[in-house]
């Protein structure tokens, strides 16, 4: 790998079986009107639009593609991307994705004007225009789960010890403001606040690992922020819906690990002991008949 780039921003984007949006995806994010190179990490695909973006774009040398045997994991993999990227910043995609031509320079700007900020995540919207889950969220205690869980969340605006993970939606809100944790499907990171905490943590296969990684770079004493005027798209869930009981199961086994890592609950083994029969009830309840393909699959 030859030596960082000041000015270049490395955008990683994670594929197995993801769909065709991957391929609009890259051609969205190469045509950013600032310095990037797209690696996209191939997690032993077998639907071909890997190998369809590289044939479109395998003649641009700012396009790269790693082709692993096996599905290593959304964070082993954006590790893997990101051990080759010549960037001062990353900037971790979903393939299911789309961002805009100022996208990236909005974000680069941001970091610029605030070197305190670590990580930045954006306003992401469904395709229908509303915004999607995750993008502003506090971190993911029990007490804040069980609110969410039971619907007590919906009333912290009159109490706010009811409050729950997500904060309040703000379709109107505008600026950089900081939070607990963003939107992983999205993801802007200063190689400096990166390399300092490790990349993510690769004991995460599936999920959770973007609420780890900012929990770790707030813990660091770097910021994570939201940039609400930056907006992208996402096709949330496209690249998973066809094996929900494997999402379903590695998204639980990633909240277990964030509880007995970060929760003080999980000092107490009757709490600890319930929250692991509550996580795989859950698991059971909402499985029973959904498929379970191999684990060549990952979305998110």
């Amino acid at each position: 790998m030859d030596g960082v780039r000041d000015g270049l921003t490395s955008v990683v984007i994670v594929a197995a079986d993801s769909g065709p949006l991957l391929v609009r995806c890259v051609e969205r994010v190469l045509a950013s009107n600032v310095p990037i190179e797209v690696i996209v990490v191939d997690n032993a695909s077998a639907d071909g639009f890997p190998a369809d973006a590289a044939s479109a774009h395998g003649g641009d040398a700012r396009f790269r593609r790693i082709e692993n045997a096996e599905n290593r994991g959304f964070g082993p993999a954006c590790n893997q991307g990101a051990a080759g990227a010549r960037g001062d910043v990353f900037l971790f995609l979903n393939p299911d994705c789309l961002i805009e031509a100022g996208s990236i320079a909005a974000l680069r700007s941001i970091a610029a004007t605030d070197r305190s900020i670590g990580l930045l995540g954006v306003d992401v919207r469904t395709p229908g225009g509303t915004p999607a889950r995750g993008n502003r969220r506090r971190n993911p205690t029990l007490r804040r789960s069980v609110m969410a869980m039971t619907g007590l969340a919906h009333f912290e605006s009159r109490w706010p010890a009811l409050a729950g993970v997500e904060m309040p939606s703000q379709p109107a809100a505008t600026g950089v403001e900081r939070v607990d944790a963003v939107s992983g499907a999205c993801m802007f990171v200063t190689r400096a606040a990166f390399e300092r905490v490790g990349g993510f943590d690769e004991a995460y296969f599936l999920h959770v690992e973007d609420l780890d990684l900012c929990r770790r770079i707030r813990d660091s004493g770097a910021a994570v922020a939201v940039a609400n005027d930056v907006r992208v798209v996402h096709a949330q869930g496209s690249s998973s819906r066809h094996r929900p009981a494997f999402v379903a199961a590695h998204k639980r086994r990633g909240m277990w690990r964030y509880f007995r890592t970060y929760d003080p609950a999980a000092r107490n083994p009757l709490l600890r002991a319930m929250v692991w029969l509550g996580l795989w009830a859950r698991f059971a309840l909402s499985a029973t008949a959904a498929p379970w393909p191999s684990s060549r699959t990952r979305g998110r």
